[in-house]
């Protein structure tokens, strides 16, 4: 550390500083004091922005996870909501059509009888209730 500063004004009027008088006698001593850095208190400082930074890595992870679960649950409501209408489309084709059928191994109509089309109706209408509950 230098022993003294020195302070002066230029002819422009601007303010320099430097650790050697100018050859003019217009320099000042600039009474400069300092105290010793406390290592401890340096120590607890770095500890505290440590602390700090990672109390903010763990809010933005949460906020990751947050948006995640969020996006999750909207892409589940989305897959919900299509398999909804699908099954009313469904129930809708199986209230208008006057026979139902389904297509074997071979891929030959196999008709349903009156106690087949109730069950797959009810059976539709359950997945209804199971998806369009919201």
């Amino acid at each position: 550390m230098a022993n003294e500063i020195y302070k002066w004004v230029d002819d422009q009027g601007n303010v320099h500083y430097g650790d050697r008088p100018t050859a003019s006698n217009q320099a000042e001593v600039v009474a400069l004091t300092y105290r010793r850095t406390d290592s401890g208190s340096v120590q607890k400082r770095v500890a505290a922005q440590g602390e700090a930074e990672t109390a903010r890595e763990e809010k933005r992870a949460a906020r990751a996870e947050e948006k995640q679960a969020a996006e999750a649950a909207a892409a589940e409501a989305e897959a919900k909501q299509k398999r909804c209408e699908t099954y009313r489309a469904r129930l809708e084709k199986f209230v208008q059509s006057r026979r139902l059928y389904r297509e074997d191994e071979q891929g030959e109509r196999e008709y349903l009888d009156e106690t087949q089309t109730n069950a797959a109706r009810q059976r539709v209408e359950e997945l209804i209730a199971e998806n369009c509950s919201s």
